[in-house]
């Protein structure tokens, strides 16, 4: 049951942050989102080609963070083989995109390179879980191919974590460039801490 609430509780943010990030950005003007309009306050700051770059990210991101579930939490029977193959594609292709673009909006991060660098290493990670997975799968080795997409999916995921974790960060310590700096590592980081231990846990129940 509790396996089943998280897994429900993931299709949620999902989608809910996935449906934000298409109505803020794609319907309605993106320079009044938080992020973009706090960036215009700066004199120096540029927006293009900058923004072009964010919706390459944005869009490419949305796109894995809405299958994602449905390859990790449904079963790929026979009749779906093909369709979970497609979709697999179409989410690493989306992770390799986001994470070069994320290379160039890394250098512009607020909060300066403090931010830079944790989302860089994001980035790393996010793209080098996502091509060990493919490549344990090539290699037919379906339990690795899982377990390494259980990682891939937890720094996707960072998309919402790092909504969820924005605003309140940004009041308690008063600074939005402050906040920044800290959800650009605590936006990933407890995300894997967190799949690492489901992971441990599903081989401890698999010696048993």
């Amino acid at each position: 049951m509790a396996n089943k609430k998280t897994r429900t509780l993931v299709f949620i943010f999902a989608f809910l942050i996935a449906g934000y990030a298409i109505v803020q950005y794609g319907v309605l003007e993106a320079g009044n989102a938080g992020l973009v309009s706090f960036k215009l306050q700066k004199p120096d700051f540029e927006l293009q080609p900058w923004i072009y770059v964010l919706y390459a990210h944005i869009f490419t991101a949305v796109f894995a963070l809405v299958i994602g579930p449905f390859q990790l939490f449904i079963k790929p029977t026979k009749a779906r083989k093909r369709r979970h193959r497609l979709m697999g594609y179409g989410y690493v292709f989306s992770i390799i995109v986001s994470g070069i673009v994320n290379v160039y909006l890394s250098l512009f991060a607020t909060g300066g390179w403090v931010s830079g660098l944790g989302f860089m290493s994001l980035d790393v990670l996010w793209v080098a879980t996502t091509l060990i997975a493919t490549r344990k799968i090539i290699a037919k080795d379906i339990s690795g191919h899982r377990t390494w997409m259980l990682r891939s999916y937890a720094l996707t995921f960072s998309a919402v974590t790092l909504r969820i974790l924005l605003a309140p960060l940004a009041f308690l310590l008063g600074d939005f460039e402050a906040a920044f700096r800290v959800v650009a590592w605590a936006c990933w980081i407890p995300n894997l801490l967190v799949i690492e231990a489901v992971i441990a846990t599903m081989r401890l129940r698999q010696r048993q």
